[in-house]
């Protein structure tokens, strides 16, 4: 099993706070013999809609030498995950979480910003030190 981010605990206790509960962790899943896992599977029920929603969350630190190779990274990962999700769990939605600080001096930056649209990235930010999700992007 691959090492956890070291963001991954501060995530896990931000999903919580936000009436998250926790199903995996990590959420595995076999294909072809190939081993994949994403760092957190979770699930919340909406009691407006009376049913479940399901999402998949992989953590990236971005804490490497250079941010553009963690994005290479990052992005190849989550393309991957969401094709395995809709063969193995259709039902979940994947997010890529990353701090606040990250999307703030990386993620703006008009390319990326077109790189995410253009393979319709959903980003999970959140806040490091108060452990608290601070934006959703669809």
């Amino acid at each position: 099993m691959p090492a956890k981010d070291i963001f991954h605990d501060a995530v896990r206790l931000a999903l919580e706070k936000d009436s998250w509960s926790i199903t995996h962790d990590p959420l595995s899943m076999t294909i072809d013999g190939i081993e994949f896992y994403i760092d957190l599977g979770a699930e919340r029920l909406l009691a407006a809609e009376k049913e479940g929603q399901k999402i998949a969350v992989e953590v990236k630190s971005f804490l490497g030498k250079s941010d553009i190779s963690e994005f290479h990274t990052a992005l190849g990962q989550t393309l991957n995950y969401r094709s395995v999700l809709r063969k193995k769990q259709p039902e979940r939605v994947l997010y890529l979480a990353i701090s606040y600080e990250i999307y703030t001096e990386f993620f703006t930056i008009p390319f990326i910003q077109e790189v995410i649209a253009e393979h319709h990235l959903k980003l999970l930010i959140f806040e490091t030190k108060k452990q608290e999700i601070v934006l959703w992007k669809e």
